[in-house]
């Protein structure tokens, strides 16, 4: 069989849609907090239990994504995903207290946790590893953009109209994303699909569950319960190893590590892990520092924060032609480093630092990030063949959904150290000095794993044609 040599463009595009529509719902519910706790008569802080439903059944339900594309084909399963994604968004919008809203978040959750690995997985065996890189450049925008213009859009679509339409909007792309599936995923699927592996579903199922309480656990919400984190941290740990000592035993594991032992692939996914974790930070932090650090009004706050999504755009069409002149090598040492140093500068900003070097500091950053993001998304299935996809890019989504989430986590701790190590307890931007600080030290490790990697690592990718 000949190799296809060209890029599925409105697949790739349909699949960036669905991921756009996960990662958004992810993350825009915190600015409609206020707003959805007055109308369903709970506090605001109670509302969280909505955001950690869904990133919690997001988490667990990646594992079996791999497992069902084989068995029952990439259309159908993408098709069922985005039909649960929307009538879950219209039971969401109608909700009539914030139990019932948690439990149809819970299966929101697990329609995007079907969307994303199922979607990208279809692309990435209907892709050559000639138009690979292109490949992955559609499907990077979603992960740049939407956390930085959730925030913005989330108290837009609030003040415009209600909160009800932050999941409503979803309803017309999940309709025409419907009807593109029907026309333009392709039916492919494993002819000797092993039995389900139920029992590490079930245990993965529960590691990331408990793993993401945890987070969430100690995200500065209502205080630290130290009781709880240690009891959520213990069981855990418990949950983990059970799960390692069954996935190393059973015949057909849902959840194979055997991609590790490609360097690419664990380059990009572990040392890959903590940079997207500190760029998923970033987001999460800037927006804290201006309003309450400097006092900054959120119209301002917001329209700085947007710096980050233009410096995204701008670069993106510049990704693919980096990384083939300079090769993933030299265009990951640049961006890690790059972006390194960006962030350290953020935290040295103050109340009276010109918007023009903030602004400009955002913009870069952006860039940065973007680069970033294009080439650890590129490589990792760089030396991965066709028989081993499935499982390397199920375990890809896990990971990165793990990265993503403690991300927030981490970025809330190191502010909170901050905090406690400035005299006074000041709150003021002089606290975010740590936060920025810590982050940018955690980008030494990437830059180390980016400096060990072969100059011709990802070669095939990078080709010129």
């Amino acid at each position: 069989m000949t190799s296809r040599s060209r890029l599925n463009r409105p697949l790739a595009l349909l699949v960036a849609g669905t991921f756009f529509m996960e990662i958004l719902d992810g993350t825009i519910l915190s600015t409609a907090a206020p707003a959805i706790a007055t109308d369903l008569g709970v506090a605001p802080v109670d509302v969280n239990t909505a955001i950690t439903g869904y990133l919690i059944a997001l988490a667990a339900g990646i594992p079996v994504s791999g497992w069902l594309t084989e068995r029952f084909g990439g259309r159908r399963i993408l098709a069922v995903a985005i039909a649960v994604f929307t009538l879950a968004s219209i039971a969401c919008a109608v909700a009539p207290s914030l139990p019932v809203l948690v439990a149809m978040r819970i299966v929101q959750g697990f329609g995007g946790a079907l969307m994303v690995p199922v979607g990208r997985l279809v692309v990435l065996r209907e892709t050559s590893k000639a138009d690979m890189l292109d490949a992955i450049a559609y499907l990077t925008w979603p992960a740049l953009l939407a956390p930085v213009i959730a925030p913005t859009l989330g108290g837009w679509i609030v003040t415009v109209a209600s909160w009800h339409w932050i999941f409503l909007i979803n309803v017309p792309l999940g309709v025409a994303a419907f009807v593109i599936t029907l026309r333009v995923v392709p039916t492919t699927r494993a002819d000797d699909q092993p039995p389900l592996d139920w029992w590490g579903f079930l245990l993965c199922a529960g590691s990331l569950a408990s793993f993401m309480i945890v987070i969430e656990l100690l995200q500065p919400q209502g205080g630290l319960d130290t009781g709880a984190v240690l009891t959520a941290a213990l069981t855990a740990t418990v949950v983990i190893m059970l799960t390692g000592w069954w996935l190393r035993r059973a015949r057909h594991p849902i959840l194979r590590f055997d991609a590790l032992r490609v360097h690419t692939f664990a380059v990009s996914n572990l040392g890959g892990g903590l940079y997207r974790l500190v760029i998923s930070a970033v987001p999460f932090l800037v927006p804290l520092l201006l309003q309450v650090g400097f006092g900054f009004s959120p119209v301002l706050s917001g329209t700085m924060l947007l710096l980050l999504f233009l410096g995204n755009v701008a670069i993106k069409p510049a990704t693919s032609p980096l990384i083939r002149r300079f090769g993933f090598r030299r265009v990951l040492i640049g961006s890690v480093s790059a972006g390194a140093v960006i962030i350290a500068a953020l935290g040295l900003v103050g109340p009276g630092t010109s918007l023009v070097v903030l602004g400009g500091l955002l913009l870069l950053s952006g860039v940065f990030r973007s680069i970033g993001f294009s080439a650890y998304n590129s490589l990792q299935f760089a030396d991965i063949e066709g028989t081993g996809m499935a499982g390397a890019n199920t375990l890809s989504a896990t990971l990165q959904q793990l990265a993503g989430g403690l991300g927030v986590a981490v970025g809330a701790l190191l502010l909170r150290t901050g905090e406690h190590l400035v005299p006074g307890g000041d709150t003021g931007g002089a606290a975010y000095a740590y936060a920025f600080g810590g982050l940018a030290l955690i980008m030494v490790v990437p830059l180390v794993q980016a400096w060990r990697l072969p100059p011709t690592s990802g070669a095939e990718l990078a080709a010129r044609r």
